[in-house]
């Protein structure tokens, strides 16, 4: 399970105790994420994450595992896939970063001035990161979750790695890859928080439209998190489509 930005392995925390009932899963936090290693020196751009993956996945002796992908998971595991040869069993693609134009004017305003992100005190930097997380989610979800995603970006090291994570982003690491969209080697469902304030609908449906194989499918009423706004509807299109008699 790959997660995105500015997520963790916590995400997934809604949906692992069903799918482990069924699966044996796998999940960890990006570096730069979560419980993970937060340097200031160090690099989490997508071309790394791409790289760690497919390192996970060798790791752990996972040779055609099944991978459910949400956000910046997605460009990370499509580079994985199309560039480091990591071969996929079947593949889900939820609300993912995976085509060009991303992110927003904030975005790319944070990305310009992180030192001066850097120095805000720490109760107006929680806030821009609850702020900023609010921002993505359209359904209330459960008063613990929404403390676990900010959590990781209070502490001094938390704190700079936010920032450097908006610094560090380029598209170039997905239009690396764009091109090859059509060469995905298994079966793939794309599910959409129909509501998504982040990366709206219209993109999801230009994705399917450059993997042939894909299945697709819209979750209304539904925003960035599925997982964590509607966790019962995103299991059960999990298991239709995972099932080795599923859909795809």
């Amino acid at each position: 399970m790959a997660h995105g930005w500015p997520w963790s392995s916590f995400s997934w925390h809604r949906i692992i105790p069903d799918l482990a009932r069924r699966y044996r899963v796998h999940w960890y936090d990006m570096p730069g994420y979560g419980r993970s290693d937060k340097r200031a020196e160090q690099r989490t751009s997508l071309d790394v994450q791409g790289e760690v993956f497919a390192e996970m996945l060798a790791h752990w002796d996972l040779e055609q595992p099944m991978v459910v992908a949400h956000d910046f998971g997605g460009a990370t595991t499509l580079r994985a896939h199309l560039l480091h040869g990591c071969d996929f069993e079947r593949y889900v693609l939820m609300n993912v970063v995976a085509m060009r134009p991303w992110g927003s004017e904030f975005f790319d305003h944070v990305g310009r001035h992180v030192d001066a992100f850097l120095g805000l005190p720490p109760h107006i930097h929680r806030a821009v990161v609850e702020a900023y997380i609010k921002g993505a989610i359209v359904n209330d979800i459960a008063p613990g979750d929404f403390e676990k995603l900010v959590e990781p970006w209070l502490a001094e090291e938390g704190r700079g790695s936010f920032y450097r994570q908006f610094a560090q982003a380029d598209e170039k690491y997905t239009a690396e890859v764009e091109p090859a969209f059509g060469d995905v080697r298994c079966p793939v469902k794309i599910i959409w928080g129909k509501d998504d304030p982040w990366i709206p609908l219209e993109r999801g449906k230009a994705l399917h439209a450059l993997i042939p194989q894909a299945s697709f499918e819209t979750l209304p009423g539904v925003g960035h998190l599925p997982q964590l706004e509607a966790p019962d509807l995103v299991l059960e299109r999990l298991n239709a489509f995972l099932s080795r008699d599923g859909e795809g």
